[in-house]
Parts: C-alpha cells; sequence; structure tokens
C-alpha cells in the first residue's frame, strides 16, 4: 500500500487559476494538419509540453511511458485503434492520473459514435471544429472537478472505498457547486464497499433535489441486489421510458430479466440496446450468449461476430465470443469452421492460462452438439489428459462446463472431482451448490451428489476452522502458515480468503507492520475483489489495511481486529 499524506477540502478558491503552462499535454489525431491545429491552440494557451499521436498504437505507446495532464483525442484514428478504444485500454491499465483531462475531439454526430463514446465517459466530447475560446472553457471547467475529486480518486484507485467515501463527505461539506456529483461518487463507493443502505440514502438525497435518471437506476440495482427484481424492473422500465438513449438501465434490465428467469425478455432489451449503441464488446458478447442458450442461433452469430469484429483492437477484447460462434457453427454442422474460430482463439489469447482447455472444452461440445459423439469422447479424453497434467484448475465457470461434458461423454471420475472441487471453494454459496447438483442430476448421479456435496462443504469448513482456531488461541505464526495452506487447497473460497487476509492483519497489528505481510494482505484482497467485487468485508479489510502502512506526518494507530466468520 502507499504512503498517504492527510486530506484538506478543496474551496473554490484553491482552484480558480490553472497555470497551464507546465501541464503535460497528448494530442491524437490522424490528420497531421488536425493536431498542428490544436497544438496551436495549445500553445496560445501557454501549453509548452505538447507530444503528438497519429494513431491509437503510437498513443498507447506514449500514455505507457508519460504520465500525461491532458489528452485531446480524435474518435476516428484510421486504421486500429479508435478514439473509444484508447481511453477504455489507458484506463484499463491505469495509464491515466486522476486528475488527468481526457476530452474526445471529433466531427461524427451521428448517435451511434457519441453514445459509443459517451459510454466509456471522457471528461468532454468536443465537435470539430473547435475555437480557442471553447476549448479553453471546456478545460476548464473539467479540470476543476478534478481537482475536487483528486483524492476520492486516489483512494479508489487503492481500492479503499470507505475512505474515499468519508473523503466525499469531507468535500460535500464545503463544496455545494459539486455536491451532486459527489453524492453519486459517494453512493457508487459504498455499493462497492457492501453498503447498499447507505447508498441507498446518497441515491435519495439526491432525488430529493432533482428525479435524475442514474440515481433512479442506482436505486433499482439496490433492489435487484436485494432480490427484488421485479421492482428493480420496473424502475428501469421507468427510466427507459423516460429517457430511451439511457443504456446502462438497458443492460440492467436485460440482468433482471435473467435472474427473474426471462431469458427471451432479457434478450429482446439486449437486442434493442445493441441496436442503438452495437460497439460495446461485453454487451455483444452478453447478447450472443443469452441467444445461444435460447437456441437463436441466427441471432447469436450475427452478435458474436460483430463482436469479434469490434474486439479486433479492443482490451475488452473476448475469446467468449470466439468460443461462442465456435459452439453456432457447431449447431449449424459448420465443424471446419468450429475448428478454424478454436484455433484462432488459442492464437489471439495465448497469454490465458486456461484458453487450450476451454478451446478444448468447446471442441467437444461442438462434435456432441452436431452428432460425432466418437470424436467427442476423444476430446473428452485428451480433456482429461490436460486436466490432469496440470495441477491447478481454472475458473468455476470452466470447472462447470468441463464436467457437464465429460459427464456427456461417459467420463466419471475427474468431473465428480471437479464439481466436489467448485462446492469446495463455494461452500457457503447455495445458488451455486444447487447447480451443481442439477449437473449430478442430469448424469444421473443424484443421491450421490447430495452426498458428495455435503462431504464437500465439511472439508471446506475444517479447513478454514482450523486456521481460526490457532488465531483465537494467540498463534499468530501458526495460523499464517496454516491459512496459507487452506488457499492452496481452496484458491477461490472467499471465506477462507477474507479469514486469510483477517489473521495477516491480526499479526501486523499485534506484532508489528510488515511490509512483506502487508503486500500479501494486499494480494489476498486483490483476489477476493478480481472474483466476486462488492463485498463488505473486502471494504472493510481494505480500510485496516491501509491504516497499518506507514503515512507520511501521521501515528500508526492499531484497530482491533474484526471477528472471523467460522
Amino acid at each position: 500500500m502507499s504512503a498517504r499524506s492527510s486530506f484538506e477540502p478543496s474551496g473554490a478558491s484553491d482552484i480558480a487559476n490553472v497555470d497551464w503552462a507546465e501541464k503535460n499535454y497528448l494530442v491524437v489525431d490522424d490528420f497531421i494538419g488536425i493536431r498542428q491545429l490544436l497544438r496551436e491552440s495549445l500553445r496560445n494557451l501557454g501549453a509548452k509540453n505538447i507530444d503528438q499521436a497519429s494513431s491509437g498504437g503510437e498513443a498507447m505507446a506514449l500514455l505507457a511511458r508519460i504520465r500525461y495532464d491532458v489528452v485531446l483525442c480524435d474518435y476516428n484514428l484510421g486504421e486500429g485503434k479508435n478514439g473509444q478504444q484508447v481511453l477504455e485500454e489507458a484506463r484499463l491499465r491505469n495509464f491515466l492520473m486522476p486528475s488527468s483531462v481526457w476530452m474526445m475531439v471529433s466531427a461524427e454526430k451521428s448517435v451511434e459514435s457519441v453514445m459509443g463514446a459517451a459510454e466509456h465517459q471522457p471528461d468532454a466530447y468536443l465537435i470539430k471544429p473547435i475555437t480557442e475560446g471553447v476549448l479553453l472553457t471546456r478545460l476548464n471547467r473539467v479540470w476543476h472537478k478534478k481537482q475536487v475529486f483528486k483524492m476520492i480518486d486516489l483512494a479508489y484507485a487503492e481500492k479503499d472505498y470507505l475512505r474515499a467515501g468519508k473523503l466525499c463527505d469531507a468535500q460535500i461539506a464545503v463544496d455545494k457547486v459539486h455536491r451532486i456529483e459527489l453524492l453519486r461518487m459517494k453512493a457508487s463507493l459504498m455499493l462497492k464497499s457492501g453498503e447498499p443502505e447507505k447508498a441507498r440514502e446518497a441515491y435519495e438525497q439526491v432525488m430529493q433535489e432533482r428525479e435524475y435518471q442514474w440515481a433512479k437506476s442506482g436505486l433499482a440495482k439496490i433492489r435487484m441486489a436485494n432480490g427484488e427484481y421485479e421492482q428493480a424492473r420496473q424502475i428501469f422500465q421507468g427510466v427507459i421510458a423516460d429517457n430511451r438513449y439511457y443504456i446502462d438501465a438497458y443492460d440492467q434490465l436485460a440482468n433482471a430479466y435473467q435472474l427473474m428467469g426471462q431469458p427471451e425478455e432479457a434478450c429482446g432489451i439486449l437486442e434493442r440496446a445493441a441496436r442503438m449503441s452495437p460497439n460495446s464488446v461485453p454487451r455483444q458478447r452478453n447478447l450472443g450468449q443469452v441467444c445461444l442458450k435460447l437456441g437463436n442461433v441466427g441471432m447469436a452469430e450475427k452478435a458474436f461476430r460483430k463482436c469479434i469484429a469490434i474486439g479486433e483492437y479492443s482490451a475488452m477484447k473476448s475469446a467468449d465470443a470466439y468460443l461462442g460462434l465456435a459452439r453456432v457453427c457447431g449447431q449449424k454442422n459448420d465443424v471446419k469452421e468450429a475448428l478454424q474460430l478454436l484455433l484462432a482463439v488459442q492464437r489471439e489469447f495465448a497469454d490465458d492460462d486456461h484458453i487450450q482447455l476451454r478451446a478444448k472444452i468447446t471442441e467437444g461440445m461442438v462434435y456432441h452438439e452436431s452428432g460425432d459423439f466418437r470424436r467427442a469422447r476423444k476430446a473428452g479424453d485428451e480433456l482429461e489428459e490436460m486436466l490432469n497434467a496440470d495441477a491447478g484448475r481454472p475458473d468455476t465457470p470452466t470447472c462447470l462446463e468441463m464436467a457437464t461434458l465429460l459427464l456427456a461423454v461417459g467420463v466419471k471420475e475427474s468431473p465428480v472431482e471437479l464439481l466436489c472441487y467448485v462446492a469446495r471453494n463455494n461452500h457457503d454459496n447455495t445458488l451455486l451448490l444447487d447447480e451443481v447438483q442439477k449437473i449430478f442430476e442430469k448424469a444421473r448421479m443424484g443421491d450421490e451428489g447430495i452426498e458428495l456435496i455435503r462431504s464437500s462443504k465439511k472439508d471446506a469448513s475444517d479447513l478454514m476452522n482450523q486456521g481460526v482456531l490457532l488465531w483465537k488461541t494467540g498463534k499468530l505464526p501458526e495460523a499464517v502458515g496454516w491459512m496459507r495452506h487452506a488457499r492452496e487447497q481452496l484458491p477461490n473460497n472467499l471465506r477462507i480468503l477474507f479469514n486469510a487476509a483477517q489473521i495477516l492483519l491480526s499479526h501486523m497489528q499485534q506484532l508489528g507492520y510488515d511490509e512483506a505481510l502487508s503486500a500479501e494482505a494486499a494480494e489476498v484482497l486483490m483476489h477476493v475483489d478480481k472474483i466476486q467485487p462488492g463485498q463488505q468485508r473486502f471494504a472493510q479489510l481494505m480500510e485496516q489495511l491501509a491504516r497499518l502502512a506507514p503515512r507520511v506526518g501521521e501515528e500508526s494507530a492499531d484497530e482491533a481486529p474484526a471477528p472471523a466468520q467460522t
């Protein structure tokens, strides 16, 4: 964890004057004449340090080396990445500072391009031609706002969501101009912290002043998280009725329909959203997957092909689209193209540790669904060999897909072990355990599955409780060692991961700060956030960990550990 300095809320007087001379600028446009015009406009504002890029690839190379204060990026950049994809990847790879200003510049006025760019939320969207007066006005406005959120963004970047929420409260007390945006940020932080009631309070404060669509959607997301799917559905439909261009509401409404067991309705909503804003890789992927489950092969094929096309230069490029399209080809009895896609996905995603495994699973499914049971069984045998050769295990969805295929082609021992592994890693996740049981039942192993799941749950609980017992009896080094063993056995068990992090924190609280243990605790918590974001205990432990780190100008204070979840 990085060292932190104390925070003082910003008032308007602190940011009234902006010195544009010493900041770093990047101008991205494929036309040299436009780059020169923008460079001259910036120079007339006093700017000195101005870099230029003529393509998305060149821009990414510069962003990787230099931290820019202001980026002016054209939307259309010719061959390769467009401006939307450059912004998307820069954020994913943390190439932008929290205070950096990103202004999308374009001659494009079509709904499709504007909405596509807006979904990635640049700080401003400027339509060419741009006058110096417009540029200066927008730069000043955005820069002032960025300074208000700078410390909040830093805490957010460190995933210390509770501290970021407290910084929002401090800023709200002194800044009435940005109060609504600060409340919006606070609500988002509370959701990420697993504090939905505090998020609801923030949204309701906003709604008392004005019925913003994003605040309504936020309240609907909380309803959905609480299992109130019908109420959430009604709110999302109301948001769309008020503003048919509010794309996030479509995605959320589709999710609500899926949770309600209505995939046909989800498919219809995703199709509408994809027509309005078709350049979203995740949306096209989701549409393809829903259509594939429904057996709507034609629409699934269209969505997956679009996903592959728009993902070519995107950081959101998805292996799921290639694998899904291969499944579609199998169902159309075009096994040749399916196998070509499986070769392509292994080439395109060579850095993915489990891509060969996923490709082999899909190959078996393609053969099985096209009626070639001999080749399907051969793929199953090869899959089992790959599984036995690798001590590690893939993520839960891949394990479930693999087990389903292996059972379908007549293999028993390996898929049973996989399903037990999933059960041990999710021993308190009732919905997932029900899904595991359904796979057993489909393989006519219902009674055996019940006993295997029960035994797996007990094994996971025993493994975790031994470490907690060592902790409670004051044997902290032994407890740390035991939980490392438990994590090796069950690397994706949230309860084990949380308790492992808590024990590492307790070790440092009682025996002194240790940089290696702090890094280990952070690694464990980052893995938790990757598996299942939005956990309340994640936010609490991250805050405790941040307080343990040496801080500039502050004395550290010990904090009592939270009780373990046994």
